[in-house]
């Protein structure tokens, strides 16, 4: 096996596809790289056949922190579970390799990505796609294929689409849109956006298909060059499924006791009916029978079910719970469900119901995110639990399964949009979306009932979300779209088509598509279907709920900012964080101090109000003119210190403690007297320099010496030093001569006693 290596540049990004140096034990791999970011995918098929009546399909993306050039957080300094973003990506892989693979495929696959190299300039997460889909070409694996996965972002200044854009390209962009498939069909679709029409979503799509086949061409001229150096790539063969037409014969007589069974709009009657009638047909076959055909019988019962309620749709335009097409189930909405939490909102569609409560917090209790992408945290969260009871199931609670981290990530994503900005609004947002039954179409239920929680907590949102979920049959050569999906007719059904969006427009999109006959036009009446039902849900959502509170609840905390110099940072601070940690105990606030000044206080009550007291009084730069009452610090001989704020003390001299002459300062104050003072300087270097007001009179016999126990003249009062010297202090004294009339004394230099001693010269 030689290296084979392709450089190519589409849309203005390089990129690189290898193959034939690493890995080369598995059944293929191959090595992709966007600018320097690199992305190494295996792929291997297990040699054995399982005895499933499913894909058996597994998909791992490993995220490396070297490829950032990071160490691994945490106590074992080692990646471990996988991050959310992490999972995001397992599954965006996933999505489009698993239709691709052909019916009746029963071989363990295992795809896996691991990050190399993480530029920090390029997202590594498309590009798996097609490392995946050259993996399993050059490892001749059966599937339709070549497969390629590209991101559209939308310049916000000019409206050009841009292909995977970097991340510098994706925050200066109002689109965010992943799809992916082959040159002919989209199988996956992921969006994130701001408020973007239906004609423009549907246009970036167009673009994007295109893009895919450009990527497809790629691979396939790589292939060829692969094929000139290593010969000739043989397919593999694996068995498949293949139907057994007494079985399907058999099962298919009681076409119209299924489709009878179908038709109840209660989930758990329905089902119940339908086991009974599976259970009564395999009843028919002999133990040899279902022994010899273990997985052939399954396999045509859950065939049946699917064409009966296939057929129902398209034939009779009625679907199993007896509701046309484009008709939504009814719909129950309650806000302020919950006491005491800081949001909540209850909504019901059908036999889906969800329960969103929300939380706030300071910024600082936000996410960090440990990854190889250079985003340090988020703000807003939302949490997704899919517990086994909302479908009257037994199983495990515990760490969110994959479909949970995706479900709860299109909701997250559907109002980012809409919420405020932090400087507005300084809080650090959680939703956690409940689902207390589900029957389909429940991701679509939590996104309505975290805005109906947003709402009810006076989260001011720019516009109200909600949410739909679409669906298509195409059976016999017919095509009918299918407006709020139940269970059955997405599992059952060719597209999962997942729209968000407020009345100006979409804000968050998913498809999973099964059909290749999915045209541009079937989309269009997709997301047209879609508007109307958004609109009709958002209507209940309002009548109940109206908009946001004028302000958060009682029991939430009160968030407000200010600004601080940020040479004060650390006097506020304080040596080891001793005196924020003293604020927060004394007055029960939280406090989060920002580089750039930003100070964010936040707690219930009046603790915020004393808190942002106490933080201005440290940063405070006193006046002269104001006036202070202190406590004395400090006491020396020339005068005593006062503490006028925290961390800030001025002199107050022993000629202005008291009216008259002072000996002693102790003589009129102590440590720990509180003392009025006004500030009367301010030097350069800022040291402080008091009077004090109401002065009292000097104690009788502190002052010695004539004239010490009248009242002391101000310093501006005295008389200059010349008048001083002839009686200031009650008596006469000489006028001081100049130095230069002195008689010098013996021992001075040039004096008549001994010459000084030079410290140079010997004894």
């Amino acid at each position: 096996m030689t290296l084979v290596s392709k450089t190519f540049e589409l849309f203005g990004k390089t990129y690189v596809l290898e193959a034939g140096e690493l890995a080369k034990q598995a059944t293929g791999a191959a090595l992709v790289k966007q600018g320097d970011s690199t992305v190494l995918t295996t792929v291997v098929v297990s040699k054995e056949r399982k005895n499933y009546d499913f894909f058996p399909l597994t998909v791992d993306f490993n995220e490396k922190m070297y490829a950032a050039g990071r160490i691994p957080g945490g106590y074992l300094k080692r990646e471990g579970r996988p991050s959310e973003k992490a999972t995001l990506t397992a599954r965006m892989i996933d999505r489009p390799i698993r239709p691709s693979f052909p019916d009746g495929f029963r071989n363990e696959v295992q795809v896996v990505a691991t990050s190399l190299v993480a530029d920090q300039k390029n997202p590594v997460d498309v590009i798996c796609v097609m490392g995946a889909s050259l993996a399993m070409t050059i490892g001749g694996v059966p599937f339709e294929g070549p497969l390629a996965c590209v991101r559209i972002g939308r310049d916000k200044e000019t409206g050009e689409f841009i292909v995977n854009p970097t991340y510098e390209e994706r925050d200066a962009s109002d689109l965010d849109l992943e799809l992916a498939g082959t040159r002919d069909f989209i199988s996956m679709v992921e969006a994130g956006a701001e408020e973007v029409s239906e004609e423009d979503m549907l246009a970036a799509m167009q673009f994007g298909q295109e893009a895919i086949g450009a990527f497809c061409d790629a691979q396939l001229e790589f292939v060829a060059e692969w094929e000139r150096v290593n010969g000739a790539i043989v397919k593999r063969e694996y068995p498949l499924d293949e139907p057994v037409e007494e079985v399907h014969d058999r099962i298919f007589a009681h076409y119209d006791e299924m489709a009878a069974a179908l038709r109840d709009a209660d989930k758990l009657a329905r089902q119940d009916k339908v086991a009974e009638l599976k259970e009564a047909i395999k009843a028919e076959f002999t133990e040899e029978e279902q022994a010899a055909w273990e997985r052939e019988i399954p396999v045509n019962l859950k065939k049946l079910e699917k064409t009966a309620m296939r057929r129902m749709v398209v034939e009779t335009g009625e679907r199993v719970d007896g509701r046309a097409a484009n008709e939504i189930r009814p719909i129950m909405v309650k806000g302020d469900y919950l006491p005491l939490v800081h949001g909540s909102g209850l909504f019901q569609r059908g036999q889906t119901q969800v329960l969103s409560v929300l939380s706030l917090g300071m910024l600082n209790e936000g996410q960090r995110l440990d990854t190889i992408e250079p985003v340090e945290g988020k703000r807003y969260m939302h949490h997704y639990n899919f517990p086994p009871y909302c479908t009257g199931e037994t199983g495990r609670m515990g760490t969110p399964k994959r479909r949970e981290i995706g479900h709860g990530n299109l909701a997250e994503r559907a109002l980012i949009p809409v919420l405020p900005d932090e400087n507005e609004f300084p809080y650090a947002i959680r939703v956690v979306s409940e689902v207390m039954e589900s029957n389909g179409s429940s991701s679509m239920a939590s996104t309505c009932g975290s805005c109906l929680a947003l709402m009810d907590g006076g989260v001011p949102i720019k516009r109200p979300v909600s949410g739909i979920a679409m669906g298509l049959i195409q059976e016999e050569g017919k095509t009918v779209v299918l407006s709020d999906i139940q269970g059955l007719e997405d599992f059952l059904g060719d597209m999962d088509f997942k729209v968000t969006g407020t009345e100006r427009g979409i804000t968050a999109l998913q498809m999973d598509n099964k059909a290749t006959g999915l045209t541009f036009d079937i989309l269009r009446t997709a997301l047209e279907q879609a508007k109307e039902g958004r609109a009709f849900i958002l209507d209940k959502m309002l009548e109940v709920v109206p908009g946001p509170r004028e302000d958060t609840r009682a029991t939430a905390p009160k968030i407000q900012s200010i600004t601080i110099p940020t040479e004060n940072i650390r006097d506020v601070i304080g040596k080891g964080g001793e005196t924020i940690r003293g604020i927060q105990d004394e007055t029960g606030a939280s406090i989060d101090i920002h580089e750039d000044g930003t100070v964010y206080v936040g707690g219930v009550g009046d603790s915020v109000a004393a808190a942002i007291e106490r933080i201005e009084l440290i940063v405070k730069v006193p006046e002269v003119g104001e006036e202070y009452t202190g406590r004395v610090v400090s006491i020396q001989p020339f005068g005593a210190f006062v503490n006028l704020l925290p961390g800030k003390d001025g002199l107050l001299h022993i000629s202005r403690v008291a009216q008259g002459r002072v000996e002693k300062v102790e003589d009129v104050l102590n440590v720990g007297d509180e003392v009025k003072v006004t500030v009367i300087e301010i030097d350069d270097r800022g040291k402080i320099s008091l009077d004090r007001l109401d002065k009292p009179e000097a104690p009788a016999g502190s002052g010695s010496g004539e004239g010490r126990g009248g009242e002391r003249r101000e310093r501006g009062d005295r008389p200059g030093r010349g008048a001083r010297d002839t009686g200031a202090r009650g008596f006469d004294r000489p006028a001081r001569r100049e130095r230069g009339d002195r008689p010098r004394r013996p021992g001075d230099n040039g004096g008549t006693g001994r010459a000084p001693r030079r410290h140079h010269e010997a004894e």
